[in-house]
């Protein structure tokens, strides 16, 4: 059986797991959600936190499970798990992409609005924090959860919490020794409004991957559709 290490995406904490790691521990898995500085659950101020210290975070998570992991991040926290390849690439056996974003070295998550025409993305409005450092919660946020039932998409847009500008902004720095041995796998998600099919492709188009599989829902399956999210990662644990 498997461990894997969850990372959430933009706004999220490790509570957006909350459905996914019970139904991979029925299946015999281990799986814990990592929680950023700053993010969720952790009260870190984001003044004092810095890309560097979500991927060094994530490393520790993985190096405290005590084998190779399966590396999983969802949107914004496919650019963590790449950084956090860099870092250890020996402790990960493979990173799994959940409709997440999936950029070069020298790139950053931002930039990846820029591999399809603006037309086919949603128009968004980010509203800054008094202090300039974070992009606050904003009610749009709950078209992410297309498919998931009203009561849900209350729940998780309580629990959300303002997503640093560096989570954004910052360039990755990855080399083909360390980041480009692990393994990828991506998960598409072909209802997504958010991180749309076309962007999901034209990622994978110039950073393949190992293994591809797609699942139909929205831009947060961990709500929407947790039991095909563990289906698809169980099955991606059998291949490797």
């Amino acid at each position: 059986m498997a461990c894997f290490v969850l990372v959430s995406g933009a706004w999220h904490g490790a509570w957006c797991w909350e459905y996914v790691i019970p139904l991979l521990e029925a299946r015999g898995h281990q799986a814990v959600a990592a929680e950023l500085p700053g993010m969720g659950a952790d009260r870190t101020p984001l003044a004092e936190v810095d890309f560097a210290a979500w991927a060094r975070t994530v490393a520790g998570v993985v190096e405290a499970a005590g084998e190779p992991v399966i590396l999983v991040g969802h949107s914004r926290g496919g650019v963590v798990i790449s950084q956090t390849a860099e870092l250890v690439p020996g402790c990960i056996k493979l990173s799994v992409y959940l409709t997440a974003i999936l950029m070069r070295d020298g790139e950053s998550a931002i930039d990846s609005s820029g591999l399809v025409p603006a037309e086919t993305l949603r128009e968004r409005s980010y509203e800054l924090t008094e202090d300039g450092l974070a992009f606050k919660v904003l009610p749009e946020l709950a078209l992410s959860y297309g498919n998931s039932p009203p009561e849900l998409v209350e729940r998780a847009l309580a629990q959300m919490t303002p997503e640093p500008t560096f989570a954004l902004a910052t360039p990755l720095k990855l080399t083909a020794e360390r980041y480009g041995s692990v393994r990828r796998a991506y998960i598409e998600c072909l209802q997504d409004e958010t991180v749309t099919p076309a962007l999901q492709k034209a990622m994978q188009a110039r950073e393949p991957c190992q293994y591809v599989r797609a699942i139909e829902t929205d831009h947060c399956p961990a709500y929407s559709a947790p039991d095909k999210v563990a289906a698809v990662l169980d099955e991606l644990s059998g291949l490797i």
